[in-house]
């Protein structure tokens, strides 16, 4: 291997040295089958590199080809001249094969085969070639600086990093030198196949001149001798040339394309299979006109069509295959993921985890608790206006076997107990079922109910009760504890995804109170305000508006959240309301006024404290949970109403007693809205 520059040397002087020194036909006859070799390796590589760039050492290669063709094209030239006259295997048996061969005993068939191949080469490849080869480069070069422009600007933008940047410069770098390399290159081929049409008319004149004059041959028998063996050395000459040509006609023309060209060919033909029928249906044709030969017409419109038959289906089976290649590649990578300790540190958003004896049961219906999930966050986007994430569902078998647990981010914010075998009835405070059960509380509202044996859901549904499966219990409790955690569950990658879908008239107002008024992550934090009093986020244009209002007066996120809330009135009612009526209860007027003036302001008038007794707020959350318990009991939706300065106080307090009773403040009743007062708190 250390040796290889020293042998490229030593090759490259004896291709120098055949130009001087005379070699003996055995010599010539390697160089002469190295030489065919050599081409045909080349239009091989040509025709199987995925890119041109695969390939960059072409112009190089093309160089040494060309030049091993002129030297032994002259040493073949020195042998002709020299010893023509002592027969046809002057020059070597390679030449005298040709000779025999293509030329059939006939030099005028040799001289038409050579010029004909002559003109192929000379005319057609290489021409083209070298046409494809000075615009490829022309464009390429004037291509470069906006290929660079673009190169700096994804780097600018992160949507690539330095070490892709370097790598993409330097592509680009050996693109441009490539195609300017062939374009030079071209020359060479071009050159190679002028050389060769005028090395052999010296070859026929001079060979003929000495056969003459020197070997006293008659002008017939030298004419017949070195025509044959000029014409035989120039075949051996133009048709490696040929194919040297054809490997850089199809170098340059493959052009932007990838993979080897029998893929790109083929492919691309086979796309159009009503093209194929209807050049087998013309070839069918044709069999059939008088005067025209039916069998190659009828072989050719047989095999058109059954290919038109075939691709299609060929190719459908290829999709389906690597898409299950596809899924079996993504479902290793995510047991290897599983397994990893980077995905042990990765905490889920929401995560659904089972017991043992649980698991069992409800993992093998997992394809119906997935459907169930989807409906439920699909409603949840509805309603609130964002995705909620994918819930993982998981095992744990250091948890209790029937019991369950849901975490968001990683911690527990519910957990409960399933009974296998049985169905959950609510009964509240009326009385129990007729059948055996277990007294227990509802784990998502906490209301009185009970296990019974899932064998008297028939007698349960006779006696007028609802039994309830254990399956819904679960999502019930799930669906119920993301409505608790929605401002938790709003990260700031959904918030700026729910911006990018903003009409571009609000992307401009956005663009204008952020940052000079505002930053996205206050922004962010009103919508998390908002969601954690399950206010709907999903007129997000009108909550812009808002925003955009009040963002240069206040900067506190709960004061911008005060005024969003006012603007969305009519959708709050709508969405608090029982049949189109809201249904309100009051803060009398005695705990108005101690909550006004537990409210600390500044100089300006703006509240900065809100400092009341404790006492007060003991004797506030008694009385509230009186009246709203005595509320609830008749299982109405009711909403409390309070001043629009203790509003948010007030929903302090009761958030932790009554996380879901929403607190309204009087600017937030829409007009219009019916409203029936279910009393008061005092």
């Amino acid at each position: 291997m250390n040796n290889q520059d020293v042998g490229f040397a030593f090759g490259i002087l004896f291709i120098l040295t055949v130009l001087f020194v005379p070699l003996p036909p055995v010599i010539i006859d390697i160089g002469l089958a190295i030489s065919i070799a050599l081409s045909v390796l080349i239009l091989m590589v040509a025709l199987w590199i995925q890119k041109p760039l695969d390939f960059s050492a072409f112009p190089t290669v093309l160089l040494i080809s060309t030049l091993l063709r002129l030297s032994l094209n002259i040493a073949t030239t020195r042998l002709i001249l020299s010893h023509g006259a002592e027969g046809y295997s002057a020059a070597g048996y390679v030449i005298a094969g040709f000779a025999d061969f293509v030329m059939s005993g006939d030099f005028l068939i040799g001289v038409i085969v050579f010029l004909i191949l002559v003109t192929v080469n000379f005319l057609v490849i290489t021409k083209g070639a070298t046409r494809i080869a000075e615009v490829g480069a022309r464009f390429t070069l004037d291509a470069i600086p906006g290929k660079q422009m673009a190169i700096d600007a994804d780097l600018a933008a992160g949507n690539i990093d330095e070490k892709e940047a370097m790598e993409r410069r330097r592509e680009l770098e050996e693109e441009s030198a490539f195609f300017g390399a062939m374009d030079g290159a071209s020359k060479f081929v071009r050159g190679d196949a002028i050389a060769g049409l005028i090395i052999t008319a010296i070859n026929i004149f001079g060979g003929i001149v000495i056969g003459v004059v020197r070997h006293d041959m008659t002008f017939a028998s030298a004419a017949d001798v070195f025509v044959k063996l000029s014409v035989g050395d120039g075949l051996v000459t133009q048709i490696p040339a040929l194919i040297v040509s054809l490997a850089a006609g199809l170098l340059v023309s493959k052009g932007g394309t990838r993979g080897s060209a029998e893929k790109v060919v083929l492919s691309q033909l086979g796309n159009y299979p009503r093209a194929l029928f209807v050049a087998g249906v013309v070839s069918c044709v044709l069999a059939v006109a008088p005067g025209l030969p039916f069998f190659p017409f009828a072989l050719l419109a047989g095999t058109l069509m059954f290919v038109a038959y075939a691709e299609p289906r060929r190719k459908a089976g290829l999709a389906t295959r690597e898409a299950a290649a596809t899924d079996r590649r993504r479902v290793e990578a995510e047991a290897q993921a599983k397994l990893s300790v980077k995905e042990s540190l990765r905490l889920s958003d929401v995560e659904l985890c089972l017991g043992k004896q649980i698991a069992s049961v409800l993992l093998p219906e997992y394809q119906e608790i997935s459907h169930r999930v989807s409906i439920i966050r699909r409603n949840f986007a509805k309603q609130y206006g964002f995705i909620v994430p994918e819930i993982k569902l998981t095992d744990d078998i250091f948890m209790q076997p029937k019991a369950y647990q849901i975490k968001i981010h990683g911690a527990v914010v519910a957990s409960g107990e399933l009974r296998l075998g049985e169905v959950l009835v609510l009964t509240g405070d009326g009385p129990a079922p007729l059948v055996p059960f277990e007294a227990t509380r509802d784990p998502t509202f906490g209301i009185k109910a009970v296990w019974v044996p899932d064998g008297f859901s028939a007698k349960l549904r006779a006696e007028g009760f609802t039994p309830v499966d254990r399956t819904s219990v679960l999502l019930t409790h799930l669906a119920e504890t993301l409505r608790n955690n929605l401002s938790q569950l709003l990260s700031f990658k959904d918030y700026r995804r729910l911006v990018d879908t903003l009409e571009p008239e609000y992307k401009r107002l956005m663009d204008e109170i952020v940052p000079s008024s505002l930053s996205n992550s206050t922004f962010h934090a009103v919508l998390r305000r908002l969601l954690q009093e399950r206010i709907s986020i999903r007129n997000l244009s009108l909550i812009l508006e808002a925003v955009a209002e009040i963002a240069p007066h206040a900067k506190r996120v709960e004061l911008i959240a005060e005024h969003v809330r006012t603007r969305l009135a009519q959708q709050i009612c709508a969405d608090f309301s029982d049949g189109g009526t809201l249904r309100v209860l009051r803060l009398g007027q005695r705990w108005e006024t101690a909550m006004q003036q537990a409210l600390r302001r500044d100089v300006k008038g703006g509240i900065v404290e809100f400092d009341i007794s404790p006492a007060l707020i003991e004797q506030f959350a008694l009385e509230l949970s009186e009246k709203v318990r005595e509320l609830m009991d008749k299982k109405s939706n009711f909403v409390l109403v309070a001043g629009p300065d203790i509003r948010f106080y007030v929903r302090m307090i009761t958030e932790r007693t009554f996380p879901n009773l929403p607190v309204l403040s009087h600017l937030e009743i829409a007009r219009g809205i019916p409203i029936v007062q279910l009393g008061a708190v005092a």
